[in-house]
This record gives structure tokens, C-alpha cells and sequence, in this order.
């Protein structure tokens, strides 16, 4: 729909549609955005100048604030009681899952060929062939002999076994 406005020929003044609204000139809209843009700010030949980053920063003084000896005890203290206390719940774990270490014998040096019998596991095997030694550093040491790389055993199977 198109606009159309009507100027009297006695005066330079336009006419109001029956609902109060005037239509005004498209040139006057464009006038009026061109009078919204903003100005140059300086004068083009002259240079830039920079107020700052835009980032807000902290205007409090900063020093700095010196470590006493106090400070260095404390710390190294609580670092030493938090050691002897990872220490000794690693201990107790340890004990708590019978690998205590220090009541096994060692692994046996001499090997020999074992074959796996049905339902048997490495830990088992381990536990079978060297009963007096920590069955977990056998079932390691089998492991390592075969060159093992999954606990799945075969029945029937022949490994290489430290014996003792």
C-alpha cells in the first residue's frame, strides 16, 4: 500500500488522514537517520589516542607479604604428618590383605614345567607351585617366563613355573 500525501495549494501544510496519523515525506525519514549517525569523534588528521585496556582492574596497593620461618616449619610439618599418615594406611592395607611381604619367602630361582589343570587360574597356579612364596610375585614372575599378556589360562596348558 502506498502512501500518498496531499499538500494544499493555499498552504505549505499537510492534511490529517481521519485517524490522526500524518504521513510524512520520505526524504524527511531520510534526513532524519542521517542527522542520528554519529560524528567524527577528532579531526582526521589527527592521531589516535588510547584511555586504557576497557578492563576493569584492582586499584588496591599490592605488596608483597614475606614467608616467615613460622610459616616453612608449619608447612614442612604438616606435609611430614600427612606422609607417615599415607604411609601407614598403606601399611595397614597391606596387612589387612595378607600380602604382608616381610613373612614370605622370596620367589624360587629354580624353574621347572607345570601343566594347568581344569578351573585353574594364575593365581592359583602360582599358589600351587610355590606355596611358601608371595603368590602374587610367582603369578608376576610366570607371567614374565611365558611371556604372558592376559591371566586366561588354557586346561592343559604347559608354563614355565618357578618351583619351591
Amino acid at each position: 500500500m502506498t502512501l500518498m500525501h496531499t499538500v494544499s495549494p493555499r498552504t505549505s501544510s499537510m492534511r490529517h488522514s481521519s485517524d490522526g496519523l500524518v504521513a510524512r515525506p520520505r526524504y524527511d525519514l531520510e534526513r532524519e537517520l542521517r542527522s542520528r549517525r554519529p560524528g567524527q569523534v577528532r579531526p582526521s588528521g589527527a592521531p589516535m589516542r588510547y584511555r586504557g585496556a576497557g578492563v576493569a582492574r584492582s586499584v588496591t596497593p599490592h605488596r608483597r607479604r614475606p614467608v616467615t620461618l613460622g610459616t616453612t616449619v608449619g608447612l614442612a610439618l604438616m606435609a611430614g604428618i600427612i606422609t607417615l599418615w599415607l604411609g601407614l594406611v598403606a601399611n595397614l592395607g597391606q596387612i589387612a590383605n595378607g600380602d604382608s611381604s616381610n613373612s614370605a619367602a622370596p620367589v624360587p630361582d629354580r624353574l621347572s614345567v607345570v601343566q594347568v589343570e581344569p578351573g585353574e587360574s594364575l593365581q592359583d597356579v602360582a599358589h600351587r607351585v610355590a606355596p611358601e612364596a608371595p603368590a602374587r610375585q610367582v603369578a608376576d614372575r610366570i607371567r614374565e617366563l611365558n611371556n604372558l599378556h592376559s591371566p586366561m589360562l588354557a586346561a592343559g596348558q604347559t608354563l614355565i613355573a618357578p618351583v619351591g
